[in-house]
């Protein structure tokens, strides 16, 4: 439970939907082909025969009696044309136009809708590669179409890999990517919707926009990142990304040099802070980049992270310490070194999100 609850990263959450008030929706949809999915929760590498609490179970489980569950499965995960699907449309069948009809009859009929999409052990998995990343088969067709009803939405994904879901980062208003949460999965993601449990997960891959920017990653070198068009390049979500039901504030980040000579180290420190009115946990991380090498280095690059957890409007000093091999690189030689030279300390909630900077020289 511990690890499904920590694995949770929620994307968006605009005017503060989430989390849910229980008691004041009086019906509530849940849709999509990983509503009731169970088997492709538990992998091939875990245990086949545990019981999986499925998010329709664990959503149902949490609500009060008074609120009415809908569902409908709206689509499967594949069409029957997958993985061509990918690359060419084909027309809907009957059955696939009866499937979303019936699932936005269901969706309209619901104070707030929760959208189960993703994948499953057709999509992912060793010799499972995509041509795209999108959402298989029509989900990408069914979020489209509940998304017009204009209602309170939740999209959850489920999955093992980035997704590029442009459409719904403009157009649903909160969105929570599960990953493979394994058998308390619907509990888990239950516990985040409403609230039992403040988010505190981070990306530990970003998000493309589109599968064509690939190689595009993280880190990155300079001028990797494929700069152009704002709305066409960078990352839809980038590296260390993830929201919280609080909000945290960082500030006076100090560097301390004076074990550099006798432990090989070097202290940063600041403090954070809690800002809003409830419990949380941050992932704070610490980026370095060196200005000037010997070689092309990493506009910036992971060296240290830690989950602090906070009371409302408590603060308290961050210590981080990094091991001189923090600054190093491998030179020409490729010789692993660390090159004299000024050190840029970048302190943030996310790669992208950098909240403290400070220079160090070495």
């Amino acid at each position: 439970m511990q690890a499904a609850h920590e694995s949770i990263v929620l994307l968006k959450n605009e005017n503060k939907l989430l989390p849910i008030e229980k008691n004041t929706v009086k019906t509530i949809a849940i849709i999509g082909p990983n509503a009731k999915e169970e088997t492709s929760l538990l992998s091939r590498y875990g245990p086949t025969h545990t019981h999986v609490i499925t998010v329709y179970d664990g959503i149902k489980n949490a609500l009060p009696g008074s609120v009415n569950v809908l569902y409908a499965l709206g689509c499967t995960h594949t069409d029957k044309n997958f993985p061509a699907s990918d690359i060419e449309d084909f027309p809907l069948t009957t059955e696939e136009n009866a499937m979303l009809d019936e699932a936005v009859a269901t969706a309209n009929k619901a104070d707030m809708i929760i959208l189960s999409v993703g994948d499953n052990e057709k999509t992912i998995g060793e010799t499972h590669s995509r041509l795209d990343l999108k959402l298989p088969g029509r989900q990408e067709l069914l979020v489209e179409r509940i998304a017009a009803l204009k209602k309170p939405t939740v999209l959850i994904l489920t999955g093992g890999r980035p997704v590029t879901i442009n459409f719904a980062n403009k157009n649903v208003p909160a969105i929570v990517e599960s990953w493979y949460l394994g058998e308390y999965s619907g509990k888990a993601i239950a516990d985040v919707l409403f609230g039992d449990y403040n988010p505190s997960g981070k990306l530990p891959a970003p998000f493309p926009k589109y599968v064509g920017q690939i190689p595009l990653s993280f880190p990155m070198k300079p001028s990797a990142d494929g700069r152009g068009d704002a709305n066409v390049s960078g990352f839809l979500y980038p590296f260390g990304y993830g929201l919280s039901y609080t909000t945290f504030i960082y500030s006076d980040i100090k560097i301390d040099t004076s074990a550099l000579k006798t432990k090989n180290e070097i202290g940063v420190s600041f403090n954070l802070k809690n800002t809003g009115d409830r419990s949380g946990v941050e992932v704070v991380q610490l980026y370095v980049h060196q200005k000037i090498s010997s070689v092309t280095t990493y506009v910036k690059k992971l060296r240290g992270f830690d989950r602090i957890e906070l009371a409302p409007q408590q603060e308290k000093e961050v210590k981080i310490i990094l091991p001189k091999d923090a600054f190093s690189l491998y030179n020409q030689e490729m010789k692993r070194v660390v090159e004299p030279g000024t050190f840029e300390i970048m302190i943030g909630s996310s790669s992208e999100h950098i909240q403290l900077t400070k220079d160090i020289k070495l």
